[in-house]
């Protein structure tokens, strides 16, 4: 298995916390608790069954799999050139943690809640109003293409960078989703770092789970084993870029 940096998570007024995704089966506390998440080790995998290869990615490409929740969508990228990691975020309620950075043998694999930390605009079947914009694209929410951009109100992320707020009412970064690159190049989803927003997206969108899911019950199951992750095209019937 593929060994990253220590993923290092701060709270405010607290020590810093030192800790290898792979090693750990509980929650992690960092100040209160709302920072870090471990969940069930979850391969990705393709729609036919077969396990996601970090080297058979596309670049800049959006890919989506549903984690920790059978609900809760989440980005794939594989971005354009290599990503530095140890970046220092805040949530909006001031509190501090580091992103560590993105795994792969070219470290430019990044995953990402695909729902906006502003007012939860999110990926679902029918539509996705939130998704990367490549490098050379053009996007009326930032001077430059390579964002995550939520086309409901223009909010801008940095996917080089944990998903900082580059620009927009969006007041902090979307939850990175914690990956694992093993040696056989395969790719797990294994900890939420960061505010993820499942709380409110939970109680916010019953009529969406009840049509898509069967309720909210089933809606908010947690993913287990594997997660099926296809290209965003394939996920959503149309996809709105601005």
């Amino acid at each position: 298995m593929q060994r990253r940096d220590f993923l290092k998570v701060v709270g405010v007024g607290a020590a810093m916390v030192v800790v290898q995704p792979s090693m750990i089966g509980q929650k992690l506390y960092a100040d209160n608790g709302t920072m870090f998440k471990t969940y069930d080790k979850v391969q990705l995998m393709d729609a036919d069954g077969n396990p996601i290869l970090a080297s058979n990615l596309e670049k800049e490409k959006n890919y989506v799999f549903n984690y920790p929740h059978v609900a809760t969508p989440c980005f794939l990228l594989a971005l354009a050139e290599k990503v530095s990691g140890d970046v220092k975020l805040k949530s909006e309620d001031g509190e501090e943690y580091l992103w560590s950075g993105a795994v792969g043998k070219e470290n430019n694999i990044v995953a990402y809640s695909a729902i906006c930390s502003h007012q939860l605009t999110h990926v679902n079947p029918a539509d996705s109003f939130i998704s990367y914009i490549p490098k050379k694209q053009k996007t009326m929410a930032y001077a430059e293409g390579g964002v995550i951009v939520c086309g409901s109100h223009l909010s801008a992320f940095d996917p080089a960078k944990g998903a900082k707020k580059l620009s927009g009412p969006a007041s902090e970064p979307l939850a990175s989703i914690v990956l694992e690159h093993r040696d056989d190049d395969t790719l797990w989803a294994v900890a939420v770092l960061g505010p993820d927003k499942f709380h409110s997206f939970f109680k916010a969108y019953k009529p969406e789970f009840k049509l898509y899911f069967g309720g909210k019950r089933k809606a908010k199951k947690f993913v287990t084993v594997a997660a099926q992750t296809v290209p965003l095209t394939k996920y959503s019937k149309e996809v709105i870029q601005y």
